[in-house]
């Protein structure tokens, strides 16, 4: 299974922190992780085996996007931060989008991501 992760720059720690909290999930069930690029470098940083797309505000949502649409990625994982406004919303509405257009579960957030995982790995 591969599971795409993406943070918006306050949320990148707390996305690693989630990652080792759940690596033994990430482990047993052999999910190979993709990611936007500072993401990716970040977990892979923590040790994480990452495939690195470009950055979110170069393309890498667009990258994650296509992957979803063709039934590449089964997971995104996406810490968004409510709090700020990001100049490429538009990417990101897009894949939002495509997440719901091909029925790909999406979290926005740690509690649903932890929810998705939690179902994986039974």
């Amino acid at each position: 299974m591969e599971i795409a992760i993406i943070a918006h720059d306050r949320m990148k720690a707390d996305l690693v922190q989630f990652l080792n909290k759940n690596a033994s999930i990430l482990h047993a069930k052999n999910i190979s992780l993709i990611a936007t690029g500072t993401t990716g470098t970040k977990a892979e940083n923590a040790g994480f085996q990452v495939t690195k797309m470009l950055s979110g505000p170069m393309g890498g949502d667009a990258q994650i996007a296509a992957r979803v649409a063709e039934g590449k990625t089964q997971m995104v994982l996406f810490f968004k931060d409510p709090n700020s406004s990001h100049p490429h919303e538009v990417d990101i509405n897009m894949l939002i989008r495509v997440c719901d257009v091909h029925n790909v579960p999406l979290a926005t957030n740690e509690a649903t991501a932890q929810l998705l995982l939690n179902a994986i790995s039974k």
